[in-house]
């Protein structure tokens, strides 16, 4: 699984010229799920992400978590994370799981984030979408996991 967490000062997510999910102050990952993604992964990064202090303190130091703060987290599946470009010029999906598995592991991603008592909004599996956010920092960091990996 690889993630790009975004801290955002807000996010939206539309399908259809229509806004599924928005959120305020928080973070915004985007979400490749890969073939050997499992419970051990969804657990490593969601806890991951939960507990990484990359929110200002009083000192203006990253310090606090999203488990510290009343923030909010929008999680979009994006199953081009699993892409390789290291041959040739178009990209290899040769990684990305399977779209019937992969909604099943990005749903357990989602309700073990929900599980941490933050407040989720998500994209739509599958869908086009349109994404749009202030990123706040800027600070992104890319997460990734492999089953069976450190």
């Amino acid at each position: 699984m690889k993630i790009v967490l975004q801290r955002v000062k807000q996010a939206t997510v539309t399908v259809n010229r229509e806004i599924i999910a928005q959120i305020g102050p928080g973070v915004c990952l985007l979400v490749g799920i890969e073939k050997g993604d499992n419970q051990a992964v969804i657990d490593y990064l969601a806890r991951k992400v939960a507990e990484l202090r990359i929110f200002p303190d009083q000192q203006g130091k990253m310090n606090l978590s999203l488990l510290d703060l009343d923030k909010e987290v929008l999680i979009v599946s994006q199953f081009t994370l699993a892409a390789s470009v290291k041959k040739g010029r178009r990209p290899s999906f040769d990684q990305a799981e399977r779209p019937e598995r992969a909604v099943e592991i990005y749903q357990k991603f989602v309700d073990q984030m929900r599980a941490f008592g933050l407040r989720i909004q998500t994209g739509r599996f599958q869908a086009v979408m349109e994404e749009s956010l202030v990123n706040d920092g800027p600070v992104t960091l890319i997460l990734e996991r492999k089953a069976g990996g450190p």
